[in-house]
């Protein structure tokens, strides 16, 4: 593999209305982010991953943008744009913005033409049909109902696969393409290293459209069903790499979903669309296509598997970026450990687990202090779209509202989203106004302040971690060896090599509450890393690792 200056790479997100707030009016902000630098470079992060801070609406959050080239007033100024990408320069820290090109909002100067004048230019910009043929197919949006809605003050209807405030824009259409070509490389001069290109994998829609079986009471079919059947989409993303990152050597990561298993080299591999594509192998676990409430529980055993599978999947081919939460997703602790069993030493363990598999670690705002999902009391305290409509998917299928409401407290995005832990003071320091999201009562233990210098905490064991990933004399192992599962068969075991020409470590977590003993894939040089203060050796080869424990050895050559 040619080597690229982002492989051996730590990347950070940073959701900026929930990270910090600068100027007191409880949004989190560009200043604030400038603010708080100096933490991600404690951390030891490369790179740093904006959600959006464009001109928004805020309808879905930011995901639905009015202006491309402006800074939304909530989160500054482009003057403080250009002053993070500069002063993240400062601290070795390559900037990535959110690149949303699927769809922008409904107030986007383009829709507004296009319903002034849906004949005209505009109009193609958007897939649009008469109203009177009916809807052209039944797919659902991805926070339900009808992806068709009536266009105001016309005879047309328009898709949106989101939000209603959300227009699919029309990438068959040449001169979108170009418009959108033309920002990115506008963002690109202007200093950002990169984008991660949000809901990509549906620019190409299936054509023509049609109905597919219902999949639910309301008569309307999931949109993967849809994805499934696109092809072509390879042609866009091609000519969007070469029209634009190419030219800047940029760094890029898709939010791919539902892409063709022979499609995997395309996206990824070394003249791949991407430089990178999140797994998302894992947050699907246990997922039911009729809903959050269907949804399974997450057991140690089907994550080792997940993890594997997809470190099987793209071995000779390229580079994920392995993640355990996001923006999107409940908290990563609260998701995949025991809900009896979240502690600082399986939140550890969990860290390590994920952090040293092949791939570009990405890291959530707060997961690095091991934020929990927050108490969500009820459906009226719900800010989240996607959760309303989880909700009511339940109620239609007959649960009642407390078991309703069970699945969006598990699974709800405003898990992600409640302010940052900086201290135990008021919103957990977040803002000295009132934070436009409740804070996580769990501030008051679970925040930076109490844990920065701590040497058994969380956070330090993170910045344990990264430190050990860029350390150079491990480099041939852990950016560029192989991942090789090691008795993947044991239960509640999940442990593998990570072997490059040089050095081979061994990667072990006891991913349960009883102790268990391993046998060891040969003779040690030295433990790297420990989340505990012990390390219990047995004279047979074998280890004793205690619930929870999580080891990196240096194995002899």
């Amino acid at each position: 593999m040619e080597k690229q200056w982002w492989h051996n790479k730590v990347a950070y997100q940073i959701y900026p209305k929930s990270f910090y707030d600068h100027n007191g009016d409880g949004i989190g902000d560009i200043p604030g982010i400038i603010e708080k630098l100096d933490h991600l470079a404690y951390l030891g992060v490369d790179i740093l991953w904006i959600s959006p801070v464009y001109q928004s609406p805020l309808a879905d959050q930011g995901y639905d943008i009015s202006d491309y080239y402006a800074i939304d007033p909530r989160f500054g100024t482009m003057e403080d744009m250009d002053r993070l990408i500069a002063e993240a320069k400062k601290r070795q820290i390559y900037i990535l913005m959110d690149l949303v090109i699927n769809h922008c909002s409904d107030e986007h100067v383009w829709f507004q033409k296009a319903m002034a004048d849906p004949e005209g230019e505009y109009g193609n910009f958007f897939y649009l049909a008469d109203q009177k043929d009916g809807r052209p197919c039944n797919w659902r949006s991805y926070f339900g109902g009808s992806v068709w809605e009536p266009l105001p003050g016309t005879d047309k209807q328009y898709l949106h696969m989101f939000h209603k405030k959300q227009p699919d824009l029309n990438w068959e259409e040449p001169r979108v393409r170009q418009e959108i070509y033309k920002m990115i490389n506008w963002w690109l001069e202007k200093g950002v290293a990169g984008f991660r290109l949000d809901a990509i994998i549906n620019i190409k829609k299936a054509l023509p459209m049609k109905d597919y079986p219902a999949d639910r009471p309301d008569g309307l079919a999931d949109p993967g069903v849809m994805l499934a059947h696109a092809e072509g989409i390879g042609a866009f993303l091609k000519e969007m790499k070469e029209e634009t990152f190419q030219k800047y050597h940029a760094f890029t990561v898709g939010e791919v979903f539902n892409e063709k298993p022979e499609e995997l080299a395309a996206f990824i591999g070394e003249d791949g669309y991407f430089s990178s594509m999140f797994d998302f192998r894992e947050t699907a676990i246990g997922s039911s296509p009729k809903g959050w409430y269907d949804n399974r529980p997450v057991t140690g055993e089907g994550y080792k598997a997940a993890c594997f599978e997809s470190q099987e999947r793209s071995a000779d081919i390229g580079f994920y970026s392995n993640i355990i939460e996001n923006h999107d997703e409940p908290r990563g602790v609260s998701r995949y450990l025991p809900k009896d069993q979240v502690c600082e030493a399986s939140k550890k363990m969990l860290a390590g687990s994920y952090f040293m598999l092949r791939g570009i670690p990405f890291i959530y705002q707060g997961q690095e202090i091991g934020m929990e999902n927050t108490d969500i009391p009820s459906i009226d305290q719900v800010d989240d779209i996607s959760s309303r409509a989880e909700y009511e998917a339940a109620l239609q299928a007959g649960l009642s509202e407390e078991k309703a409401m069970e699945a969006v407290r598990d699974y709800s995005r405003d898990n992600a989203r409640t302010p940052m832990q900086w201290n135990g003071e008021r919103h957990g320091g977040f803002t000295k106004g009132t934070p436009w999201i409740k804070a996580a009562p769990s501030y008051r233990l679970i925040n930076v302040e109490e844990q920065r210098g701590r040497k058994d905490s969380v956070l330090e064991f993170y910045r344990s971690l990264i430190a050990l990933r860029k350390d150079p004399k491990y480099e041939d192992s852990l950016i560029y060896g192989a991942c090789i599962p090691y008795l993947r068969e044991q239960k509640g075991l999940m442990a593998y090599l990570r072997k490059g020409e040089i050095h081979t470590l061994l990667v072990m977590g006891n991913y349960q509450g009883a102790p268990q003993k391993v046998e060891l894939s040969g003779t040690y040089e030295k433990v790297l890393i420990n989340n505990m203060d012990r390390f219990d050796e047995e004279e047979d080869g074998k280890i004793c690792l205690m619930g929870w424990q999580y080891v990196i050895l240096e194995m002899r050559s």
